[in-house]
């Protein structure tokens, strides 16, 4: 008897597998993102629907400038499509990962680091530093009009929270026990952000 492995693959099974390798790589973030610029990103973020007509100005690490992107909106069934389980409970659901738990906790390489939900640049590896608090922790975001802060709803009211400013993910939390030279903490969660390699000048 012929093991599975030996059998010959039917067309179908074939095609099947094919669609299973294609859906996966379009549906994982790191991938979505990876060497895709920002004028890209929102070209491809603005076709997919969800918009509601109202642009903002974010800064653009790789074109050194302000670019005019479309806010992106969407429902709950479609992030929770777009996004893996973490990523969504804590850009959408405004959860919190474990310490130490994140992937770019120790990220030491040159970059920047993105928003998971919509790819704008929102952190660079120059301002990233170690709070030892088990988070990564950032003293400046790339541009203030990159991201947003708001009253967090939950105790200490000392910290902020952190939102991007096109999609409105929920980032983490800022607290005044920073380095110089702003004196700022931004806690950001790991899922929250997609990490890109570049030369930063």
């Amino acid at each position: 008897m012929r093991t599975l492995l030996e059998q010959p693959m039917r067309r179908s099974d074939f095609l099947k597998l094919g669609l299973a390798v294609a859906g996966a790589f379009f549906l994982c973030p790191y991938h979505r993102w990876e060497g895709t610029s920002l004028a890209e990103a929102a070209g491809d973020m603005g076709g997919r629907g969800g918009g509601t007509g109202e642009t903002i100005k974010v800064y653009s690490v790789e074109k050194k400038e302000y670019l005019t992107v479309g806010k992106v909106v969407k429902t709950d069934t479609e992030w929770k499509k777009m996004l893996e389980f973490e990523q969504y409970v804590v850009t959408r659901e405004k959860g919190t990962e474990e310490p130490y738990s994140g992937q770019y906790v120790d990220t030491r390489e040159k970059g920047v680091y993105r928003c998971v939900c919509c790819g704008i640049d929102l952190f660079l590896s120059d301002t990233k530093y170690d709070s030892r608090t088990g988070w990564p922790s950032f003293y400046a975001p790339v541009a203030e009009e990159n991201i947003r802060r708001v009253p967090d709803s939950a105790p200490p009211t000392s910290r902020p929270e952190v939102l991007c400013r096109r999609c409105d993910a929920h980032l983490g939390h800022v607290f005044p026990d920073g380095p110089k030279p702003t004196g700022l903490r931004y806690c950001i969660n790991s899922a929250a952000l997609v990490f890109i390699r570049m030369e930063l000048k």
